[in-house]
């Protein structure tokens, strides 16, 4: 079996889990909308709700609330300035030892990587508030294509800059339709973790592949 020589994590839900920082996401979102719409901000709400069943449907898999807004009339760069203004992770999150313990040990061995749907502006204050800035060889955010998870032609060109093929690497993911079920199409290895114990066990997973 190929050697997992690198691992590209998501961020948000994977290397933290916590609901209320991501009650504060959706809620921005829907004020962006109604600004967009000259709605209120609960007729949005539904109309968002309306919009991600619809595209899930249509998809057969869960839809990204960045690609529902993107359908919804919304320009990514304006949604995104607008998490950066309205949303304060440090109000939700802090640091865990065991995560920082374990992307160190992993760190040490493979090549780690970040590839989020978020905004550099909030991943810098997430990562730090998580303890974790420094760990990662290369982090791809939502500014670097200004399009969301999936999409082929990202992976693709993530492959090429690290200079890895799928075989080699490992993504890990808390939604497996949005972070991991292409690049598992595409060769890749994938771990899903919804919780901070899930993520812990990774590395069993990776001494098992490798």
């Amino acid at each position: 079996m190929i050697q997992i020589r690198a691992i590209i994590f998501d961020l948000d839900g994977t290397l933290y889990v916590n609901r209320e920082l991501g009650q504060e996401v959706h809620l921005s979102a829907c004020r962006t909308i109604a600004r967009h719409h000259g709605i209120s901000d609960e007729e949005a709400g539904k109309l968002l709700r309306q919009t991600k069943e619809h595209l899930s449907r249509e998809s057969g898999f869960p839809i990204s609330l960045t690609r529902s807004c993107q359908e919804l009339g919304i320009d990514i760069r304006e949604l995104h300035r607008r998490f950066c203004q309205e949303i304060s992770p440090e109000k939700f999150l802090t640091r865990d030892e065991r995560v920082v313990a374990l992307l160190k040990r992993l760190g040490s061995k493979h090549e780690l990587y970040l590839y989020t749907n978020n905004n550099g502006c909030l991943t810098s204050r997430i990562m730090g508030l998580l303890g974790i800035d420094g760990m990662f060889r290369r982090i791809f955010s939502i500014e670097d294509f200004w399009r969301p998870k999936p999409d082929r032609e990202i992976l693709e060109s993530i492959f090429t800059e690290i200079r890895r093929p799928p075989q080699e690497c490992l993504f890990v993911g808390d939604r497996y339709p949005i972070d991991l079920m292409l690049p598992e199409q595409m060769g890749a290895r994938v771990f899903l973790s919804t919780s901070g114990e899930e993520l812990l066990r990774v590395e069993t997973v990776i001494g098992n592949a490798s």
